[in-house]
């Protein structure tokens, strides 16, 4: 009886725990309740994996209402990929933030914090789950909204100023998206993702299907921080607590790819936005120069989380270059990458939010010798690192290694130059960490030990995931190839 309701309440634990945490006096039972309702949600996500993975498809109608009349909620190997990825990242993250946050949240906002964090989970679970144009923007509203909330929460006063330029830019995006929805509806008459698709098949040539996809593109474009797209990133995720960094590098831009695929490739025909409108080569343009771009801006940077953030803009290219092969090779590394990065970037951020609590700065200078003063965490850093780059035997090179088989099938060669080249980049800025920790000596007044275990040990979990799925790809490649043949079947 319950499984079959799954998927609804793969959305609703969440939303209804949220307002319980804001009730709780206390952020220790606050915490409690977000991290048992995200074990749930995982293993929920876990279960409709295993329904999907054969290829079948769980279609939900809210309320009884069939679509496309109602509301549906519809599963397959695309998102529930996706659904495993938010889940996943969000429960190892929640394991930190307890620790993490009683240090860089004040006390009296901790149950607030966690109200905020399943509101934004609730979001992301719908935005993934939902089979309705209209339900995704409102999920899509819910989660922004409550992202503001976490990043405005950072100690340091430049966290509001970061948060409210989010809000603005968001807020861009969000109304693009909105306006693109309703020049759907408005040619259509349906909000239904599917339904959408079989009456836009026949409307091709209409202006404004065309402008509804230009609105969608930019807006969306705007939330996943495609290049140049991409202002409001570095400093939410440079001043944001250290757990949400954590939680929207590793799941929010991965949810906004997620919706530019079912955009481009179900509702859309790929023969549409890619032939008629031409915009693989648009998007190819756009990814190669955010890769390179953003990746030489990391150089220069001397607050490390503000390095990876320009990176986070740099990962985000390898997935659009991805989309834009139209190619069932180019999907399964783009899909592949959406997953790789989660792990690598959760890593990162994770053994820097390590650092963060013994040293309260995560500025370059200020970790030298670290490499012998917190060997764990620095280990964790150079392994979520190597996978940044690309070595052999770590997930970020697998998925690096299927886009450069995918450009080379197309005939691409100048995007394996940008591939190539954004990984010798990667190279440069990583490096001006590892020397600071490892090859400079550490000032004598400088008494930092290990960060505890309840830190390392969730930063631990993403470091090994990513030397493990850098290893045994079966889950990893499996799933994306399958959701990359979803996709590319959908439109024959």
């Amino acid at each position: 009886m319950i499984q079959e309701h799954l998927p609804v309440l793969q959305v609703a634990l969440p939303l209804v725990a949220a307002p319980l945490c804001l009730l709780l006096t206390r952020a220790m039972w606050a915490w409690l309740l977000a991290l048992a309702v995200s074990l749930v949600a995982l293993g929920i996500s876990i279960v409709l994996l295993r329904e999907v993975y054969t290829g079948e498809v769980i279609s939900y109608a809210i309320g009884g209402w069939a679509a496309p009349w109602g509301i549906e909620y519809r599963v397959d190997a695309v998102n529930a990929f996706i659904l495993i990825i938010v889940t996943a990242i969000s429960t190892v993250t929640l394991m930190f933030a307890k620790t993490s946050v009683a240090q860089e949240v004040a006390g009296d906002k901790q149950c607030l914090f966690y109200t905020a964090w399943l509101l934004c989970l609730t979001g992301l679970l719908g935005i993934a789950i939902t089979g309705d144009v209209f339900n995704l923007f409102v999920f899509l509203e819910i989660s922004s909204l409550s992202s503001y909330v976490l990043i405005g929460l950072g100690q340091d006063r430049r966290a509001l100023t970061a948060s409210f330029q989010y809000l603005i830019m968001g807020t861009i995006g969000a109304t693009l998206i909105l306006i693109g929805i309703g020049l759907l509806y408005m040619v259509t008459g349906t909000l239904n993702m599917m339904d959408l698709a079989t009456r836009l098949a026949v409307l091709g040539d209409s202006r404004t299907v065309q402008t509804g996809l230009a609105f969608l593109t930019v807006g969306i474009g705007l939330k996943l921080a495609l290049f140049p797209l991409h202002l409001w990133l570095p400093n939410a995720y440079t001043y944001a607590p250290s757990a949400v960094t954590v939680f929207i590098a590793a799941t929010a831009t991965k949810v906004a790819v997620y919706m530019l695929l079912r955009f481009l490739f179900d509702v859309f025909d790929a023969s549409f936005t890619f032939g008629a409108m031409s915009l693989g080569g648009f998007l190819a343009v756009l990814a190669a120069a955010g890769i390179l771009s953003t990746s030489t801006v990391s150089i220069f940077q001397d607050n490390i989380k503000r390095m990876l953030a320009y990176s986070s803009v740099a990962q985000v290219g390898y997935m659009v270059l991805g989309i834009s092969l139209v190619s069932s090779a180019g999907l399964t590394a783009a899909v592949l990458h959406l997953f790789n990065h989660a792990l690598m970037k959760g890593a990162l951020f994770l053994a820097l939010g390590c650092v963060a609590y013994r040293l309260g700065t995560v500025r370059l200078g200020a970790i030298a010798g670290l490499g012998q003063r917190m060997p764990w965490t620095m280990a964790a850093f150079v392994v979520g690192a190597l996978s940044l780059i690309g070595i052999p035997l770590t997930a970020g090179f697998v998925s690096k290694w299927y886009l450069i088989l995918a450009a080379v099938e197309r005939g691409w060669w100048p995007l394996v130059v940008v591939v190539v080249a954004g990984s010798l980049l990667a190279i440069i800025y990583v490096w001006r960490v590892v020397e600071m920790a490892y090859l400079r000596p550490a000032p004598e007044k400088l008494s930092v030990t290990e960060a505890p275990i309840s830190l390392l040990l969730p930063t631990w979990l993403l470091a090994g995931a990513n030397v493990y799925f850098g290893i045994d790809t079966r889950f990893s490649v499996g799933m994306a190839e399958q959701a990359a043949a979803l996709l590319t079947g959908s439109n024959g």
